[in-house]
């Protein structure tokens, strides 16, 4: 703020002007890592991008008590799991999680019953240390084949004697 001209001041005290900066020079997109497509990219690891995707988490914990854990898995590998591969069909769609996202990841790896023994014995290595590791979750949620996203909870269930249709084993 400038002092005004009746003020008595000290000469360091007064405002100094300030250095001119040169004008900034031409920027170019040409750095390796730079985003030059509008999608973000896509592939194992990348994750998925969505609105209010924490949402989930509340989600994914509502059905616990619906939710059938084998011997030797921990429910919170389960949600931690479950909660991946939800969000990702949610962000999928654009959208921001909804219940039904949590309950077709849920049925979609068997925890809300109905699950063949051979889906069972394939899950609980692939869930196991999963709520404490990241890229677990990140395997997990890519597992789901692309056209699995697009099914319902209930087309799920249905499918899920021919789970390996489902997910990429």
């Amino acid at each position: 703020m400038t002092q005004p001209d009746h003020v008595p001041l000290q000469a360091s005290d007064r405002v100094r002007p300030s250095a001119l900066l040169p004008p900034p020079k031409g920027w170019y997109l040409d750095r390796p890592a730079e985003q030059v497509d509008l999608e973000p990219p896509a592939g194992p690891r990348f994750g998925s991008t969505g609105p209010d995707l924490g949402y989930g988490l509340k989600l994914a914990r509502r059905i616990e008590h619906r939710v059938e854990v084998g011997a030797g898995e921990h429910m919170e590998d389960v949600v931690a799991g479950c909660f991946g591969c939800g969000s990702r069909r949610a962000a999928h769609f654009g959208r921001a999680p909804v219940i039904y996202d949590m309950e077709w990841a849920y049925r979609l790896w068997g925890y809300l019953g109905g699950a063949p023994d051979d889906l069972i014995a394939w899950r609980q290595p692939l869930f196991r240390g999963a709520s404490e590791h990241y890229w677990d979750q990140r395997q997990i949620a890519d597992a789901v084949r692309l056209e699995t996203l697009n099914l319902s909870p209930a087309e799920v269930g249905e499918r899920l004697a021919s789970w390996r249709d489902l997910i990429i084993v």
